[in-house]
């Protein structure tokens, strides 16, 4: 497996970016391309080491010890076999996921681990630009008919598959673009946009239909549902958490993803930038870390923001894993994102009080004070505040990043869905709904979670779905696929 010495002789390597000076004027990714030699290096510290860890990190199962030792000897064409056998697109989860496969890494508890995200990414894109990438239409239709609602990393993956078991799949986008999350809310620095649309023209060449601008219980009524033999739900979270202080009306206290749609949408040319959108000139103040809130610092800077500022109310974590929080955990540690290191300050153990408006209704500061968690065996931490800590922070634009509640309502009752007590929607292991043919994948079912986690719900929904449909299914579950013989 790999070079049997590997792990000692090469150390990991990261991508080179260019300046944060220098990529902050546009919103193209920024990665210094890799050298093919350098990345079979890095495949080939892959240690061979017998109970490979890194398959039970990886929620879609990838086969990654394989994918790393054909990469390691060269063999590309073999990688991504490997690579497509378990993922329909690691063009996107070789950008976007946080890589808990490399956290589980067994070379990671002694040395910074294999650098899997990173040699994930250069396979497919070494697959797109050999022309190794084609339609996969399927041999026969099987006359039965799909709709797949939502069009993001879940439902693509669903459509994918029901497409290549010889069903005739719709998708339905109630945006005008198809990608949801991926097209509007992750910036374009992270990810450009035609890194979709070449998917996307391999999907329609397959086979597979696509409606945009077209919602479910709106603009397409729930009855004409029963036209489809069966129907996935892969809607996401898309319930925004609100920050119900004094002052949340104030004119500048907008939702991140408002903020990151109306800027993609702006980079791709359908708008300009309006006013209460744009960071250009303010001082910026994100509410809440994580993915969103780091997209929201980048993209501020970008616009140009005179001032960057991050609230955090969790404690600063620590640099290295702490007792209660062993290998092969996610590792609940310090990081820094590409966006933080363009410039921001950040702040922990922070909560926002007030949000002080002007005369005219117009955000003009915060009021945060300092707060801890108590500990106490067998309970859950107690929020409290520090006397004496209170501060104002003067605040033009506040971006509130504090995750989803829930997938909307308006679909499921139409629809007479049961919801668990997480207000999600119910589906068992199967993925069916109480509704017989209707199916749930994604965050709609599980709550807001990671891409890898929807593409894997999308796969597993898909086999599923053409079981209930044909009474068996050829399609692969977690961790299954044909693989190259050696």
């Amino acid at each position: 497996m790999g070079e049997l010495r590997g792990f000692l002789e090469y150390e990991r390597k990261e991508e080179e970016n260019i300046k944060p000076e220098e990529r902050i004027q546009n919103y193209k990714e920024f990665h210094i391309e890799y050298k093919s030699e350098e990345l079979q290096k890095q495949g080939g510290r892959c240690m061979d080491c017998g109970i490979p860890f890194c398959h039970s990190g990886c929620p879609l199962g990838n086969l990654i010890p394989d994918f790393n030792d054909a990469v390691y000897r060269n063999e590309w064409q073999k990688a991504l076999k490997i690579l497509h056998a378990t993922n329909n697109f690691p063009e996107f989860t070789g950008r976007l996921c946080p890589a808990p496969c490399e956290s589980a890494c067994v070379l990671g508890i002694i040395q910074p681990p294999v650098a899997i995200e990173m040699i994930e990414k250069y396979i497919v894109e070494r697959g797109f630009k050999e022309g190794w990438i084609k339609p996969e239409p399927p041999a026969h239709r099987t006359g039965k008919k799909v709709a797949v609602i939502g069009s993001g990393p879940a439902g693509l993956a669903a459509a994918q598959q029901l497409n290549r078991a010889g069903h005739t799949v719709t998708v339905f986008e109630r945006d005008s673009k198809i990608g949801g999350l991926l097209r509007y809310g992750i910036p374009d620095f992270k990810m450009e946009k035609h890194i979709i649309d070449r998917r996307l023209d391999q999907m329609t060449q397959e086979g597979i239909k696509f409606r945009t601008e077209t919602e479910v219980g709106k603009n397409y009524s729930v009855e004409e549902l029963k036209n489809f033999d069966a129907v996935v739900l892969c809607g996401g979270a898309t319930e925004k958490r609100n920050l119900p202080i004094p002052g949340s009306d104030a004119e500048g206290v907008v939702q991140a993803m408002e903020f990151l749609k109306h800027n993609n949408e702006a980079v791709d040319g359908l708008h300009v930038v309006e006013e209460r959108f744009s960071a250009n000139g303010k001082d910026v103040i994100v509410i809440g870390g994580g993915d969103t809130g780091s997209d929201c610092v980048g993209t501020s800077n970008r616009h140009g923001a005179k001032s960057v500022t991050n609230f955090e109310i969790m404690p600063l974590p620590p640099e290295k894993r702490s007792s209660e929080n062993p290998w092969p955990y996610w590792p609940f540690t310090l990081k820094t994102s590409s966006s933080h290191e363009e410039g921001v300050e950040r702040n922990w153990s922070i909560q926002t009080k007030e949000f002080i408006k002007d005369a005219e209704g117009k955000l003009k500061a915060l009021k945060t004070v300092q707060v801890e968690w108590l500990k106490r065996p067998g309970q859950r931490p107690e929020l409290k505040e520090v006397p004496g800590t209170e501060k104002e922070w003067p605040c033009d634009l506040a971006l509130l990043s504090l995750g989803f509640t829930g997938p909307e309502k308006t679909l499921s009752e139409k629809l007479g869905l049961e919801k668990d007590d997480r207000t999600n929607i119910k589906g068992g292991t199967n993925y069916r709904t109480n509704v017989k043919n209707i199916f749930v994948a994604g965050d709609m079912r599980r709550g807001q979670s990671l891409i890898v986690w929807a593409i894997s719900e999308g796969r597993e929904a898909a086999h599923h779905v053409d079981t209930y449909l044909m009474g068996r299914s050829k399609l692969p579950i977690k961790g299954e696929g044909d693989l190259p013989t050696p």
